[in-house]
Formats: structure tokens, sequence, C-alpha cells
């Protein structure tokens, strides 16, 4: 075989997961035929166009054939298949005649045909139709490339963090932190014997939320500093035995009496009625909606955390860093990548230094605040809720219809994502096979 060759095979294998790539990855697959293939860019470039790899875009099947995501989603599944099918039929039979003309939108019909196999192939199967509207929804800007749940791992591009070491300076050297700690001084401290049973203290302070590194999207931009007062966490994600309890005691959240309206068709999707399945007591609990996440919370007399709240408490103390636990990513730390294949029990990773278990990997947490891409640039400086104060979130939040925050990656994360910086978005129906909660509760000092 070839080195071209070998460089198409690798070309195919990608495209086994997706048909579009982002200009990074295009970059990234450049290097590679480069440097591990020994072809000219102009070769390189030409293996891309001609094995159809869309570059720059993420397409959205349910336009390819014709949809709205709330049409197709109101139908059964046997109506589903029947108009996908159709659809394809009909633009597939329109392709072929067309021959092998370039279309309007720059791709060829041999290109268009590919991507009205991969939108029929995604679509009629519901368990890929979820995921690929897990992708759609989790965008968080026109111009980023996110995949909530991504199966592969983007190819790596050179380091430029330069901008992100002279912010997190500037702020670091601002006379309101304190060099030694980043925290503000002088924070009254909490005994042990307060700590609700299962809780840690995440103490009062100033800490730099945000980041710029070269992972950084939009989103996670500018750092700045947010102090928030003292609060109790969680140790562990919420479990499925946990929460059988509170299904037990709330039967209008069973999977069999939810109402329509604060779920997405996926709530608890792997239960038989209103049992977890066998041997999953102590993993984390999944397929829950924001709402029922509030619900469940609030019966504990607690509340999700807020954004910045979730983000004090992942960073452990330290100042700058990518990870719970310093700036390089690290198997034995945290459940990610598909390293396992599925969730894990609580507490099978170390704990960062605020005693906190899981609070990246696992399972994706919720968090109180509403998605607001910008907020970070108009974030208030002490205890920021995104989306109202925190007394009318607690009070309406079963009205409210905004897409809610997303921390902390997931047993299915590339390492970009189980930094403690990314912020994602669902709507508050939504409900997936990578998602839970953990709880906390204010400190009275």
């Amino acid at each position: 075989m070839s080195r071209r060759d070998e460089f198409i095979t690798v070309i195919n294998t990608f495209k086994t997961v997706s048909p579009t790539i982002t200009d990074e990855q295009r970059i990234g697959l450049l290097r590679q035929a480069v440097q591990n293939y020994e072809l000219s860019i102009e070769e390189a470039s030409e293996v891309l166009s001609t094995l159809g790899l869309i570059v720059g875009e993420e397409v959205n099947y349910f336009e390819v054939l014709g949809f709205s995501i709330e049409e197709i989603q109101n139908l059964d599944e046997d109506t589903i298949v029947s108009l996908v099918e159709t659809a394809h039929q009909k633009f597939y039979s329109a392709s072929l005649r067309a021959g092998a003309r370039v279309r309007p939108d720059g791709r060829t019909e041999e290109q268009w045909r590919h991507i009205l196999n991969q939108a029929r192939d995604t679509l009629k199967d519901s368990q890929k139709r979820q995921e690929h509207l897990t992708t759609l929804l989790s965008q968080e800007d026109p111009h980023e490339n996110e995949f909530l749940d991504s199966e592969f791992i983007p190819v790596e591009t050179p380091e430029t963090a330069s901008e992100s070491i002279s912010s997190v300076n500037e702020l670091q050297n601002s006379e309101l932190m304190s060099p030694a700690t980043s925290e503000i001084t002088s924070a009254p401290t909490i005994s042990s014997f307060d700590v609700p049973a299962e809780m840690v203290i995440i103490p009062a302070g100033e800490f730099l939320m945000g980041s710029n590194d070269a992972d950084a999207n939009a989103s996670e931009k500018p750092v700045h500093p947010a102090y928030i007062d003292a609060f109790y966490m969680d140790k562990y994600p919420v479990t499925n035995e946990q929460y059988k309890v509170f299904l037990d005691a709330c039967p209008q959240w069973q999977k069999v009496n939810i109402l329509t309206d604060y779920h997405n068709g996926n709530y608890l999707r792997t239960w038989h009625r209103n049992n977890y399945p066998k041997g999953a007591a102590n993993h984390p609990v999944v397929n829950v909606s924001w709402y029922a996440a509030m619900a469940y919370a609030q019966w504990e007399e607690k509340r999700l955390p807020t954004e910045a709240e979730w983000e004090k408490a992942a960073r452990g103390g330290l100042t700058g860093k990518k990870y719970p636990w310093g700036d390089q990513i690290d198997t034995t730390k945290a459940n990610y990548g598909e390293n396992i294949g599925q969730t894990t029990p609580i507490g099978e990773y170390p704990p960062n230094d605020y005693g906190v278990y899981d609070i990246v990997g696992n399972v994706w947490e919720w968090c109180l605040d509403e998605h607001i891409l910008d907020f970070y640039a108009a974030s208030p400086r002490r205890n920021p809720v995104a989306g109202g104060d925190l007394t009318y979130v607690l009070n309406n939040f079963i009205s409210l219809k905004t897409y809610r925050v997303l921390r902390g990656g997931s047993w299915m994360s590339i390492p970009r994502y189980v930094r403690v910086a990314p912020r994602f978005r669902f709507t508050p129906s939504h409900s997936i096979h990578n998602v839970g909660f953990r709880c906390v509760r204010s400190a009275s000092l």
C-alpha cells in the first residue's frame, strides 16, 4: 500500500464518524499528511476534496432532508422512518439525474449523495438521531464546531496560550487578590461539624473564572474575577439509588407520570418503569431533564449550583489550571474519552483539593443558570447568576424555557471538554444518556 493509500484509509476512517470537519481539523489532517505520509499540501487537499469531507460547517441532517426538528420529534418512529425514506429517495434520485456537476453550495453531486445517505442513516435510527440533535443543540457559536459527546478526538493544533498567561498574570497581580492563594483573605470559616452529610464546604472567596487558553471557545472568555459566598456541595453526583427515593416520594416525577413539558422523550430511558438498571444503584443518574433535577434538589432542600459556584468548586482552589488536578490530562483522575465505555460508580476517582469527586468526566452536570453566550463580558463580580436572580429562578423554574448551562464533560468527552472552563447548553426539557447533576446548599455563617 502506498503512503497516499494509507492516508486515504485514515480519511475514510475519519469519515465514518462525520463527513464534516472544522478548519482546525483540516489543518491537523494536512499536517499529518505531510509529516506522516510524505504528501504535499496540494496532494493531501485533493484527497480530502475527493473523499467528500466538507470543511468548516456542521451539517444539519434535519435540514438536508427538509424537516424541522420540532416537526420530526413529534412523530412516532414508524412515521419518521417513512418520511425519511421518502425524502431521501426524492433527493437522491434528483441528484443521480444531475450527474457529476457541482452544486450551487459548492459540493459535487457525489458529495451531496454521501450527505443524503448520512442523513437517512442518522435520522432513521432513534439513538443516532438523538445524538445528532444533541450535537446541534450543544453548539454555542456558529463559528465553533463543538461536539458535546463526540466519539472522535480532533487533531491537536499548536499551543497559542500567551494571551491566557498574560491575562491570568494581570488578574493575579490585582490588589483584590491574595498572591499566595488567589482567594480573598479573612473569609469566615465553618466548623466541620456544620457540614451536612455527604457534602463538602466550598470556602468563600474570589477566583479566576473562564479561560483564554488555546482550547477555549468564545463563551469561556474573558477570564474574570468572581467572588462566591461559602456554600456546601454534594461530594458526588446524584445516583440512581438516590433518585429512586425521590421518585417514590414524588410520583409526579416518575417515568410514567412526568408531564411531557418537562422532558424530551428520553427521560430515564434505561429505567424499567420506576426501577433503575440492575447493578447501577451507585452510578450517576442520567437521562434527567433540568426540570427534574431542579425538582429533586428542592425536595432535598438543596438547589443546583450556579455556574460560578460549579467552576469554583471544580478548580479546587487551584488558579489558572486546565483540570481540577493541574494542566495535564490523566486517565487515573477522571472517566472520559470512552476509556471505560460507560459511567462508573461514584467515587472511583480521587477528589480534588476541596474533596469533590467526579467533578469532571463521568457525567455532564446541570447548573442553575440560563446559558448566555457572552455573559462573561458583563458578569457581576459577586455571586453571578445568569437569567435572573437566584430567588426568581428557584421560584419559577417550572415555567422557564431558555437554555440551561452544562458543565464538566462526561465519560464520552474528549480532553478538551473535561477542563474546568467549558460551557455548554441544552433546553431545560432535554435529557440524554451522559448528563446528570449534583446539588448545593447555601452556607449560613
